[in-house]
């Protein structure tokens, strides 16, 4: 008679911490109630904000801080071994990514290399992944030039990478630049090649972007005109067009905001943003045939400066990440309308401001 194990899934939860404390929480989560408990916790990297998984090879990737030859603060980043059956991570190695902080870790769709941005460097690295799982050095770095419309836009400020889903591609969104640049990814080369620079409306300040599941559209959140970007992109010539640009916020709301985080849902039909300031989740329903967007709900985080956040596997939970508030909590889904609503299951933790899933399939034994 053949068993099945129960399939299992982790959310990984990056934080602020120095390095003497927990910054990497492993949660293992319910996928029938949406709720969450911490089973391990890593310390030993500097503010590890932003993780990357790879479930093929189960390790995990996070961002750190180290100094370099001057004693000056640069970019690090840190590789794990992830044991699928507990979700505890063991210490690969630690490398040196670029010659200042980094904000955002993402890989390959092949795993075989992890590209890092620099907010206050204004530059994107590559660094390939070795047989092992281990970091190697930095082989290519990719340096913005300009500056746009805005004090805080004095200078280039990337802030995510995102690959598409044939590997050739890979975009960065530059906050100082208002634009989001296409790169043609040479995974062999280990290197990125400039192919298209677009255009967001001065002041944007482009901070994340999401692709679409049929990949025709893609969508940039943008942090400092707390709005949302639709693009068409032509995936097979790498091209991103511009489609329109939507607040992320209620027309009566007056104070402060700035944007973080976008997701879209499995099904490809609605689209998520992070509010900080409004601390709330803009759901939008997505028109199928144009890409436009339709602004359906803003539910509250629960919390206070929502950084990050995620859709479980299934696209039942979204879990987000409160930063200021020290709280990670769980929404469910509506799959029907998108909305979202409260489950009541909320885990607190210090700071933070980044969540990624991953799952352990069931099999047989």
């Amino acid at each position: 008679m053949t068993a099945h194990k129960p399939r299992k899934t982790y959310a990984f939860i990056g934080s602020y911490a120095d390095s003497k404390n927990p910054g990497v929480y492993t949660a293992l989560f319910d996928e029938a109630k949406g709720s969450f408990k911490v089973t391990h916790q890593t310390a030993g990297l500097q503010n590890p904000t932003f993780l990357a998984v790879d479930t093929d090879n189960w390790r995990l990737y996070a961002l750190s801080e180290g100094t370099d030859a001057n004693g000056q603060r640069c970019g690090a980043a840190g590789a794990y071994q992830i044991n699928p059956d507990s979700g505890q991570l063991t210490p690969l190695n630690q490398a040196v990514t670029l010659p200042a902080t980094t904000c955002h870790i993402t890989l390959d769709r092949t795993n075989q290399l992890a590209m890092v941005a620099s907010y206050h460097g204004g530059m994107v690295g590559v660094l390939p992944i070795l047989e092992d799982g281990k970091l190697g050095e930095t082989s290519d770095i990719r340096r913005h030039q300009g500056a746009s419309v805005l004090p805080v836009q004095d200078r280039p400020r990337a802030h995510s990478v995102t690959v598409d889903r044939n590997n050739r591609f890979a975009v960065v969104c530059d906050l100082g630049l208002d634009k989001v640049i296409v790169y043609k990814l040479d995974v062999e080369g280990r290197k990125l090649d400039l192919h298209q620079e677009v255009q967001v409306p001065p002041g944007s300040g482009p901070r994340h972007l999401a692709f679409h599941p049929s990949y025709r559209y893609a969508y940039v959140i943008n942090e400092l005109g707390s709005s949302m970007t639709a693009f068409a992109y032509d995936e097979e010539q790498g091209q991103l067009a511009p489609i329109e640009t939507v607040s992320t916020l209620p027309g009566d709301y007056q104070g402060d905001n700035a944007c973080a985080d976008v997701h879209i849902s499995p099904d490809g039909r609605f689209l998520y943003g992070s509010n900080r300031g409004h601390d709330s989740i803009v759901v939008y329903a997505i028109d199928a045939d144009n890409g436009k967007l339709t602004a359906m709900q803003h539910e509250s985080t629960g919390g206070k400066h929502p950084r990050n956040f995620a859709l479980s596997p299934d696209g039942r939970f979204l879990l987000v990440a409160n930063k200021d508030s020290n709280n990670v909590v769980s929404l469910a889904r509506d799959e029907a309308t998108g909305k979202l609503a409260p489950t009541g299951d909320v885990l607190e933790l210090s700071m933070p401001v980044c969540i990624k899933f991953a799952q352990v399939e069931a099999d047989a034994e």
